[in-house]
């Protein structure tokens, strides 16, 4: 068989994560400290896991109706309230299997072939792929650290194109840890105003945000609900990341055509997860979120912990206000991020992973995750340190 005959090329170009590679290589090393992982060290609350067991036992075992059922995204609707957008649970509202899936089937619903996707650069690995997956055409918007790693109207405005569809907003954002606050948000806002332009508005990380100030959906800025889709999920705010349950908010016409690849492609989210999502979300409203604000409290304190262990060991690094990532800059060494994270990891057992996986303008920086224990970011920037200064 002629494999290079069959198989679509446009997706066997795209290479492998690059997040990947050094997963599997520390996988096979002893002691090694691992700032990779993007997930919570944070095991899922008791009550969860316990409403996922005890709908086993009843025997919610089957499919539910393709958006989910009822109770949860009524309860997602309440939950998506407190970041000012109201949202219909029967019209507009899709649970997922994460908010991956609500990529993939946000960007299926919206592009034809050669179809153009705005994307920030740097930003989480899988944007670029799934729309090359769904035959558009990436176009990265190179952010900085000069300005938070936001994108502004000023960045837009030369990249856009007639066949400009979509705009992918991934705020707090993966890598960087930036964010965009109310007053940014209306400003892009007020340029995308006058365009057919809809917004992919990646909110996984709403609840990671350290600036003392409540998140904001992008979609609650006055003219933006209507080409807006949201996505969200239970993976990072609630240590769920393998449920693998998410959920999209959209227009009823988009959601439509998202529901319909959805009913094909997977039929329903996993039933258990659901439940699991339901008792997530309802004993957080009985208790404020308790079990969200611990996590999060954890988490701002080892990201001040990192940051300046980051920068006392000669990395500049841009103060991540949301996420659980630190985006230090290693260019001063020479190397390159690929070299820089292959060379800690054989020499000092840290593993980060290469700013550029997450696009051209990662180069020159390196992720490092703080959703592990105190003690181990304390001993990797120790780690750290002493690479820096051997390689200075």
């Amino acid at each position: 068989m002629d494999y290079d005959k069959i198989l679509c090329r446009r997706v066997a170009q795209v290479p492998p994560s690059g997040i990947r590679k050094f997963f599997d290589i520390a996988s096979e090393m002893q002691d090694v400290i691992s700032l990779g992982v993007g997930e919570p060290d944070f095991t899922t609350p008791w009550r969860c896991s316990d409403a996922a067991i005890y709908s086993l036992r009843q025997g919610h075992t089957h499919y539910t109706s393709n958006r989910g059922l009822k109770e949860l995204c009524r309860l997602i609707s309440a939950y998506e309230a407190r970041f000012g957008v109201e949202y219909d649970p029967q019209k507009e509202i899709l649970t997922t299997v994460g908010a991956s899936e609500g990529i993939d089937l946000a960007l299926r619903a919206l592009l034809e072939p050669g179809d153009e996707v705005l994307i920030p650069d740097p930003s989480y690995v899988s944007y670029m792929p799934c729309v090359t997956f769904s035959g558009g055409v990436c176009v990265p918007v190179p952010t900085g650290a000069e300005n938070g790693f936001i994108i502004t109207p000023e960045m837009l405005a030369p990249l856009i194109t007639p066949r400009t569809k979509a705009l992918i907003l991934p705020y707090p954002n993966n890598p960087t840890g930036g964010i965009m606050d109310e007053s940014a948000m209306e400003k892009l806002a007020t340029a995308l105003s006058g365009t057919n332009i809809m917004v992919i508005a990646d909110e996984i990380y709403a609840e990671l945000n350290y600036t003392g100030a409540p998140h904001r959906a992008f979609a609650s800025i006055p003219g933006m609900k209507e080409r807006t889709i949201t996505l969200n999920g239970f993976s990072k705010a609630f240590a769920m990341t393998g449920w693998r349950l998410g959920y999209a908010c959209a227009p009823k016409p988009v959601l439509d055509v998202m529901l319909r690849v959805h009913q094909y492609c997977i039929m329903c989210a996993p039933t258990a997860a659901q439940y699991a999502a339901i008792e997530a979300l309802k004993s957080g409203f009985e208790t404020g979120f308790q079990d969200v604000r611990r996590m999060r409290e954890q988490y701002d304190r080892r990201r001040r912990v990192i940051v300046n262990g980051l920068r006392e060991a000669g990395l500049p690094t841009h103060e991540p206000l949301g996420a659980f990532y630190a985006f230090p800059c290693i260019k001063q060494t020479g190397m390159s991020s690929g070299e820089f994270c292959l060379k800690l990891l054989e020499e000092q057992k840290v593993a980060c992973v290469p700013g550029d996986a997450f696009g051209r303008g990662g180069e020159g920086y390196v992720r490092c995750s703080y959703a592990s224990s105190l003690q181990n970011i304390q001993e990797a920037v120790k780690r750290i340190s002493r690479f820096t200064e051997a390689h200075s």
